[in-house]
C-alpha cells in the first residue's frame, strides 16, 4: 500500500517520463510560438519523443524541428494515431475539445469519458480533482464511477487515495436552497458507499480548503463546478494544471486547456503514463 502523501508526485511522474521518452502526439491548432516552444522543450528534456499535429504550413510558418503530422483535423487525427498505435500517447494541446472527446468515444467505443485532473496549487501541493468537464458528474451513478476509477488511477502512482466530498454549502445551510440540499445529501451518501469499499473519504461539504489540508483527490459536485475550481486556481490563483488524462487502460489521451500555452508538463504526465504497470518510488 502506498502513502497518502503527494510530495514526491511530481519527481515520480518526471523520472518516469524520463525512461519511458514515449512517443506523444500534441494536437496543434492556431499554433504559437509559446505553444511549439513549450512542446519543444518536453522534447529536449527528453520527456517524450513529441509530435505536432496539425497545420504543417502554419506550423513550418513558425518554425519548428520537431516531426509534423499534417492534417486540417487534429481532432480527428489526434484519435487515429492513438488507436492505430502509431503513438504511445496523445495530448490534446490546442485541438478543439468538443470534436476531439467526440471522436475519442467513437473510435474507442466508450460511451463516456472520465477524465481525472492533476492540479498544483500556488503553494506547490499537487492534487487530483474530478469531473473537470461540464458535461460530466451529474448523477449521482456518475459521481461514485468517477471515485472508483480515480482511486484505480492515483494508486498507480503508489499512492493511497485520500477522497474529500465536496458539496454546495455548509450542513447549517440545509433547507436554503434546493440544490444545495440535494449536493450535500448526496456528499453523505457517497462518503458511505465509498468507505464500505474501503476507499479513505470525508464529506468537507463546500470547505474546500479544509478539504486540501487532507485530501489527495477531491470530487466537485458536478462538472461546471470542478471546472470553474481548475480555471480559478490555474488561471487566477497562481497555480498549475498538468492535464486531465482519461480514465481508460488501454490508451493514454491527456485533455489540457487551450488557454495558457503551456504544454511542457502535460507532455510529461503523458509520457510517464505509457505502460500499466505502478510508477513506485524508484520511478519503475
Amino acid at each position: 500500500m502506498g502513502s497518502n502523501s503527494t510530495e514526491n508526485l511530481l519527481g515520480l511522474i518526471e523520472k518516469r517520463a524520463l525512461q519511458n521518452r514515449a512517443r506523444v502526439a500534441i494536437g496543434v491548432r492556431n499554433p504559437s510560438p509559446k505553444m511549439l516552444k513549450s512542446a519543444r522543450d518536453a522534447h529536449v528534456a527528453g520527456y517524450a519523443h513529441v509530435m505536432l499535429v496539425g497545420n504543417k504550413k502554419e506550423i513550418e510558418e513558425i518554425g519548428t524541428d520537431l516531426e509534423i503530422i499534417g492534417t486540417n483535423d487534429p481532432e480527428r487525427t489526434l484519435g487515429d494515431l492513438l488507436k492505430s498505435r502509431y503513438v504511445d500517447a496523445a495530448v490534446r494541446g490546442t485541438a478543439g475539445a468538443s470534436q476531439t472527446l467526440s471522436h475519442l468515444k467513437k473510435i474507442l467505443n466508450q460511451e463516456s469519458l472520465h477524465r481525472i485532473a492533476l492540479l498544483q496549487t500556488n503553494e506547490g501541493t499537487p492534487f487530483f480533482i474530478a469531473p473537470v468537464g461540464i458535461d460530466e458528474g451529474n448523477e449521482l451513478a456518475d459521481k461514485i464511477e468517477f471515485i472508483k476509477l480515480g482511486v484505480e488511477y492515483i494508486r498507480r502512482f503508489n499512492i493511497e487515495p485520500v477522497v474529500g466530498i465536496l458539496s454546495g454549502g455548509r450542513l447549517g445551510d440545509l433547507g436554503r436552497n434546493i440544490r444545495v440540499d440535494q449536493t450535500l445529501a448526496e456528499g453523505d451518501f457517497i462518503v458511505n458507499r465509498i468507505r464500505e469499499q474501503g476507499i479513505d473519504a470525508k464529506h468537507y461539504t463546500i470547505l474546500i480548503e479544509d478539504a486540501i489540508k487532507e485530501a489527495n483527490f477531491i470530487l466537485a459536485p458536478d462538472g461546471i463546478s470542478g471546472n470553474l475550481i481548475f480555471r480559478t486556481l490555474v488561471f487566477l490563483g497562481g497555480g498549475y494544471g498538468f492535464g486531465a488524462p482519461i480514465l481508460i487502460d488501454d490508451y493514454v489521451f491527456v485533455d489540457t486547456s487551450r488557454v495558457g500555452g503551456h504544454y511542457t508538463k502535460a507532455i510529461m504526465l503523458a509520457s510517464a503514463l505509457v505502460g500499466k504497470q505502478e510508477i513506485n518510488a524508484d520511478g519503475q
